[in-house]
Formats: structure tokens, sequence, C-alpha cells
């Protein structure tokens, strides 16, 4: 059978585009449809503005730090549209790099939605369908907002980036790490945030130290965060958002943030038609070939529910084309991923937390709080903390974990050692680099004495 393309994609984000890119390099023809902007979530609404943003909302904290090291000057104030404007022209910049590499590569790009047809065809919202050997889904994954009476009045993830005016006062729905990094990002900026959690603490799934060492940090700068907390009802009162409380209070705000987990954005994309099997919350899944029950369908990224992070979905691109098209079949290795919540303050871990190696093995645990030196002139209070986890049986580091500045940095290097099977020693016998945060991480001799 002669088809129309060697591969389509749906969705231009960066497993897609990854993919796309790689198999039109060696020569396939490919085409790729998306419905709405080149560069998915991480570009459009996600990593990238999301982290423009962590750097513009720290600078509250660095003006006022900087009294402690002479600097005297007038008070700055913050400009919400400038931000905007500057964060959107590099958004619109990074999509264009986006176009570019897929037109030099040859793919042939579709900016409109495409949907499922059948095990080898889709179809385009214009009408045109075209049969492709391959399919390969990667459209990710979109807000998920509860159905609350007046839900309909707040907004998610993907709007703060698109509102004009600064709220004043914000309410932020949830407790995992887009609703955590939101709360810093806009108390930073200046708005009065509360943040609702109806669990017993934030950041699910992390080492238990580390949400509560977050927790404490973000109440101790100035957000109000409830815990056992949730959304009754919504109402609009003029201007203002009047919020019914599950602990029967009411809370006033001029806008509400549903950061309540994402879903994979499988909704009417024809993936019954095709017989693709699908999993909770609408997954496809898919094997360690990202291959679904379709031999012809593939997914790859938020899609599938595996490890939801950029670089993961561009690995899993990358090994999609080297598992079809150059007849090198590869699997991701989706373990100990380094991985960053940029917080106030921020998280970098990678590996097992506590928790979760205690039920494994008997393990020991390292751990450091300590004042880093550039909070001391500053007379800040706030703490870093350091953790490593180590089995006792084979003395590798299963896991690390850091809270403080610059530990997004830090953990990316230490995810080196922890793939390589780094033990304690390895870690002991590094010498130390001083003046610094990350010596403490070489300089933790003596495991902590636990109850």
């Amino acid at each position: 059978m002669t088809f129309d393309y060697d591969l389509f994609v749906i969705g231009g984000g960066s497993g897609g585009v990854r993919a796309g890119r790689l198999a039109a390099s060696d020569g396939f023809k490919v085409g790729l449809a998306e419905e709405y902007r080149m560069g998915g979530t991480c570009v459009i609404r996600g990593c990238v503005p999301k982290k423009l943003m962590v750097y513009a909302s720290q600078f509250s904290e660095a003006f006022e730090d900087a009294k402690g090291f002479g600097w005297r000057g007038s008070e700055c104030a913050f400009d919400w549209g400038r931000l905007n404007g500057a964060m959107h022209e590099e958004i619109t910049r990074l999509e264009g790099i986006y176009r570019k590499n897929l037109g030099a590569a040859g793919v042939e790009v579709f900016d409109t939605r495409a949907t499922l047809v059948d095990a080898h065809t889709v179809k385009l919202a214009t009408g045109e369908t075209f049969t492709a050997k391959h399919i390969l889904v990667a459209v990710g994954g979109r807000p998920f907002v509860p159905e609350v009476p007046g839900s309909d009045l707040a907004i998610t993830s993907n709007d703060i980036f698109l509102m004009d005016e600064q709220p004043k006062s914000i309410l932020i729905v949830g407790g995992g790490y887009i609703a955590c990094e939101f709360a810093g990002i806009l108390n930073g900026l200046g708005t009065q945030v509360t943040q609702f959690y109806r669990g017993a603490q934030i950041l699910r799934g992390f080492d238990d130290e580390v949400r509560g060492h977050v927790a404490y940090e973000m109440i101790r700068k100035g957000i109000t965060l409830s815990l056992g907390t949730d959304v009754k009802s919504i109402t609009r009162v003029g201007k203002i958002l009047q919020v019914k409380c599950t602990n029967g209070g009411l809370t006033e705000v001029d806008c509400v943030l549903y950061a309540t987990g994402r879903v994979p954005n499988t909704a009417s994309l024809g993936l019954e038609a095709a017989g693709v099997e699908t999993g909770r919350k609408g997954k496809i899944v898919v094997d360690d070939y990202s291959q679904s029950n379709i031999p012809s369908i593939y997914a790859v990224g938020d899609v599938t529910d595996r490890v939801n992070l950029t670089p993961v979905a561009i690995r899993e691109g990358a090994a999609f084309v080297d598992t079809v098209f150059r007849g090198k079949p590869t699997k991701v290795d989706h373990e100990n991923i380094p991985t960053a919540v940029f917080t106030q303050p921020e998280i970098g871990t990678c590996g097992l937390s506590e928790e979760d190696a205690c039920e494994a093995e008997p393990i020991e645990v390292y751990r450091s709080i300590f004042r880093p030196m550039m909070h001391i002139l500053a007379e800040k209070p706030e703490q870093m903390l350091m953790k490593i986890i180590v089995s006792q049986k084979t003395r590798r580091v299963l896991g690390v974990h850091i809270v403080g500045h610059a530990a997004a940095e830090m953990i990316q290097l230490v995810g080196i050692a922890i793939k390589m099977g780094a033990t304690k020693e390895d870690f002991d016998a590094t010498m130390a680099l001083h003046p610094s945060a990350a010596e403490e991480l070489v300089t933790m001799k003596d495991p902590t004495l636990r109850d």
C-alpha cells in the first residue's frame, strides 16, 4: 500500500517536533499538524514563560536583600505589562525557531487540528485527509478543573500568561508543583496570594521533609496556605469573586486560579474510532517503545502520562525514530530523572524520597539544614535543606533532595552521579568546593539519627 506520508505527527510540542525533525532529516516524508502554536505546553504556556515569571518574581527579594550588602537607591516598581510584552516576544521568537527547524528538515506543517480516522488515516479540521504508514500522537495534556458551582469563573495555568492586568489578590487551588510555583511567582510580584489544598501537605509524592520545608518557607514569605481546605462554590459579586470554603469560611479575591492537575489531551481525538486503547484520565496506553495496541500508532510525551516532563518527551520522540525508522529498538529509561520545582525556595530532586527508599530496603539518611552565606548579610532567616538517601547494603546513593537557591542547577549534575551508580563514599571522596552551598553534598559525614 502506498501512503501519503511515512510519518504523520499530531501535535507540535517538544516530543512531536523532535520525532518529526529526526525522521524528516533521515529522508522520510513527514507531515505534522498543530492546532494552536508550535512549541507545545513547554514553550507556549508552561516551562519557558513560567521560568521567565519566576525570574521576574525573585527580584523583589533581591532588591530587599541588596540593602544588607550596601546597596542604596530608590524603590523599584514592577510593571506587569512590560514583563508580559517581553515574555511573549520571547515565546514568539522560540516558536519561530521551531517552525524554521521543521521547515529546514523538510517537515510539512499544517496549522490545524488533526484527528484519527483509522490505523493509517488522519483527518484535518480543514477537511483534508491523509494516510500515513506510521502515526505519532504527541498532543500533550490540558489543565483539569473540578466541577463545583462557579468553577467556570476561574482560570487555569494556561490563562495566567494571557492576563492583561495583574490581579491584586488571587486564590490558587491545588497543592502540586504548578500551584506552588504560581503561588511563589505571584507573591513575589506583589499579588496577595491565598492557596487552598485539600490534602494534609502540599507537593504530594515528594520527600516529606522537603514538602514541610517548602511549605514553611512559603508561609514565611507571605503566602496564606490553607491545608485541608477546598472550594465549595465561586460567585461573582461586582469585580470580586466570593469563594465559599469547605472549612466554612468565605474568601474574596480578584481571581481564582485552578491548578489541580493535568490530564492527557485526548478528548475527541478519534482514538476510539482507530481502536487505540486508553487508560486512566484518557491516557494512551503504550509499551516500552511508545507503541500503542495498534501497531502503526505510537504516542510520546504527556499524552501517555508516564513522566510528564519536557526532556522526557524529547527523549521519547528520539527513541521512537530510532525504533521505527532507524532499526534500533530503543527504550527510554524513566528512572532517576533529575527534576526541579521552581517554588520559592526551589527544589531539586533525583531518585527516591526517604519514605519510598525506606519501604524498599534499609537506608541511611544524611541531612543538612543551614543558612547559606548569601542570606547572612541580608539578614534573611531562610535556610537550605540537603538530604542524601543511601542504601545500607550497597552504599549506592538512592536519592538526593535539595531545597534552596540554585537547587535546579545542582541537581542536574548530581543526577549524573546517581545515574552512574555513585556511592556515598564516592561523594565523600570528592573534594569540597568552598565557599559554596553545594559543598554540603560532599561534607555530610554522619547519618541522621531517626526515631
